[in-house]
């Protein structure tokens, strides 16, 4: 069962070359899916003169994440994983597929990442605000919290049934472009109510470096929720007392 596995780690796992190479391939891959994807909202912004917050640009928005995470994904899964993301790792920590140490070397990197894009971004355009995740005018944070933890289980979800289930078999070729879809999709369900996060270190880099940290506490709580009910929901259920994933996942604890 997952919560058996559940593993706390060791500082010698931490130290070991494999684990430092994830990390580096965590902070790549966030760097690129969120300067790609914050970018496109930014350059969207530029074009129609402040008007990203449009049908248009929410549809920009989807393809240019959806896009972006199918690459961020495919160049970090055969060294990492490629999660890209916190609720990831933690759902994938519950389910008992990655060390705790681990986690938090993961978790480094993917907010490092993030928060280095939007600098990145922010030299680039001249100074142009990366803006940070808001809710919409008519959107509590309780109705926020229940998009994001819903969002962030299908994400997770859709992790576990493409690329971590043993029984994947041929599914798992197609496992970045299955979550890279699930993003974009729920970007166009989510984006107009909560901007559609489902990843804490996509957050909190451009609140990070805009200084804006208003409601951001439901960017963390939904999307750790959500991941976390989903690792523990697909373990239980459908992976069960089967042998722990190999391949990518397992190669998560070094």
């Amino acid at each position: 069962m997952p919560i058996s596995r559940i593993s706390v780690g060791t500082p010698e796992e931490v130290r070991h070359p494999n684990t430092l190479k994830a990390g580096l391939a965590e902070f790549i891959s966030t760097l690129i899916f969120v300067f790609a994807g914050q970018g496109s909202g930014m350059a969207f912004a530029k074009l129609t003169a402040g008007a990203a917050a449009t049908p248009a640009g929410l549809v920009a928005a989807s393809i240019a994440h959806g896009f972006a995470l199918f690459v961020a994904v495919s160049v970090g899964a055969n060294i990492s994983g490629g999660h890209v993301n916190p609720a990831v790792t933690f759902g994938a920590f519950l389910g008992g597929n990655i060390s705790l140490l681990n986690s938090l070397v993961y978790w480094v990197a993917q907010l490092a990442g993030s928060s280095v894009a939007c600098l990145l971004l922010k030299f680039a355009t001249g100074g142009l605000e990366t803006s940070a995740f808001a809710l919409a005018e008519d959107v509590t944070v309780w109705n926020a919290l229940v998009f994001e933890i819903v969002m962030t289980f299908g994400l997770v979800y859709t992790v576990y049934a493409t690329a971590v289930d043993p029984k994947k078999g041929d599914i798992g070729t197609i496992a970045p472009l299955a979550i890279g879809l699930i993003v974009a999709a729920n970007i166009l369900v989510g984006g107009a109510f909560t901007g559609a996060s489902m990843n804490p270190a996509v957050s909190f880099g451009p609140a990070l470096i805009s200084w804006n940290w208003s409601s951001h506490w439901v960017y963390w709580a939904g999307p750790l929720i959500g991941g976390g009910l989903a690792g523990l929901f697909y373990e239980f259920i459908f992976i069960g007392g089967q042998e722990a994933p190999a391949a990518d996942y397992q190669r998560l604890s070094a």
